[in-house]
């Protein structure tokens, strides 16, 4: 890890940041109600088709980032195209309000097409603020990940309290107003993006060789985290009946996602004035991911009050993984790709993941009647690419030697 100086932060990241918080906080916070309200009175919709049509908004907003990212980097740009984006997915909140089957398609399908303008452009803007301070993007994005965690956290309580306390349409127009208010940030900045050129000697082969190795490892970690979650939730529960500490059971399920904050502010600070490669970061997530699925292995399958220790660093190792991993496919990206295709790659990479998650569904039967199984796979697949990990980085040190 070298020491560094050389480069800053400006107000810029705050913007950006605060405007992809606003923008998750009005998402997930739409997400989180619109099971419920096609289920309840309004809608009157079967829990089967209800299913159908949440699959279809999910599967629909992966597809339309692929779009939206053609259009910012092609044609439009990328700031004008978030903006129309978020603006166009505030209008789709809005028509939610009204309590009808073309009141629930047109607001969804607008939240989907808001959507894919939105997200992409935004992390591929945010992304060329640092062009010219490479060393910096791993902490730049970091902070970003920490904004779309607070945001998705505060979002869901948020929108879910006000729906719930005093009804649906007061809580599809607070998502609305938070999308605007998301908007407004971009669109009262003025910065001015300059690109040096390349200053690396790398290859485009060398470059499309880290990106995709950079890709296929963290689908690979989010897979296997997705293996492992019937077991992490199954003990999170049995967890949570068991513990003598003094704290609400509702806690316990937001636990392992606000754990995840505070580390990555602690990392975001450190990674600002300490620079190391980001493979490095890759590798030691990994690192961390095994020694979490170790642990949870430790933990019978009927834990007691002895075993809340050892279930909490879990999640703590798990925390330290997610943030040397989820904000550092950003960073690779920003930093190898040609900046004119930016977006289209960020929309696209993470198809890998997906394809990892429906070969995890092919297992699901497996896992659910064996979740510790699940665990089991996950802990040596993840042994596995922390190995292969680790010789990639031998090497790399070795040629740079």
């Amino acid at each position: 890890m070298q020491k560094r100086l050389d480069q800053s932060h400006d107000k810029f990241t705050i913007v950006y940041a605060l405007s992809r918080l606003f923008e998750r906080a009005s998402f997930y916070g739409l997400r989180g109600i619109i099971v419920l309200y096609m289920i309840g009175e309004s809608i009157n919709m079967s829990d089967v088709e209800t299913a159908k049509v949440f699959g279809w908004f999910v599967t629909s907003v992966l597809f339309s980032k692929i779009i939206g990212a053609l259009l910012g980097d092609l044609i439009i740009g990328n700031k004008k195209t978030l903006i129309i984006g978020g603006i166009i997915q505030a209008l789709g909140a809005f028509v939610l309000c009204y309590p009808t089957a073309i009141g629930l398609y047109s607001g969804l399908g607008l939240v989907v097409i808001g959507g894919g303008l939105y997200s992409p452009n935004m992390i591929s803007h945010f992304g060329k603020l640092y062009l010219n301070k490479t060393k910096l993007l791993d902490a730049a994005f970091t902070m970003f990940y920490l904004a779309v965690n607070l945001g998705s956290f505060v979002g869901v309580l948020l929108v879910g309290y006000l729906s719930s306390a005093y009804g649906w349409n007061l809580g599809f127009i607070v998502a609305g107003v938070l999308m605007l208010v998301s908007v407004a940030f971009p669109m009262l900045s003025k910065e001015n993006i300059v690109f040096k050129g390349d200053e690396g000697r790398s290859s485009t082969h060398h470059k499309t060789i880290k990106i995709l190795t950079a890709i296929l490892f963290i689908g690979l970690f989010w897979a296997l985290y997705e293996l492992s979650k019937i077991q992490i939730f199954d003990l999170n529960y049995k967890i949570s009946e068991v513990s003598r500490l003094n704290v609400p059971k509702r806690f316990w399920d937001m636990f392992s996602s606000a754990i995840v904050m505070p580390i990555g502010l602690v990392m975001a600070v450190l990674w600002s004035y300490f620079y190391s490669n980001q493979f490095v970061k890759i590798t030691i997530g990994f690192v961390f991911g095994v020694m979490a699925f170790a642990i949870l292995l430790l933990v019978p399958d009927t834990p007691t009050s002895q075993h809340v220790v050892m279930y909490l660093i879990s999640l703590l190792l798990l925390g330290v993984s997610e943030i040397h991993l989820a904000p550092i496919i950003y960073s690779v990206l920003t930093q190898y790709t040609n900046p004119k295709y930016l977006a289209i790659l960020i929309s696209l990479a993470f198809i890998p993941t997906r394809l990892f998650y429906f070969i995890v569904d092919l297992f699901n039967n497996e896992i659910y009647d064996n979740p510790i199984l699940g665990l089991r796979i996950g802990l040596i697949l993840m042994i596995v690419a922390s190995i292969v990990l680790i010789y990639i980085t031998k090497i790399k040190k070795q040629s740079i030697g």
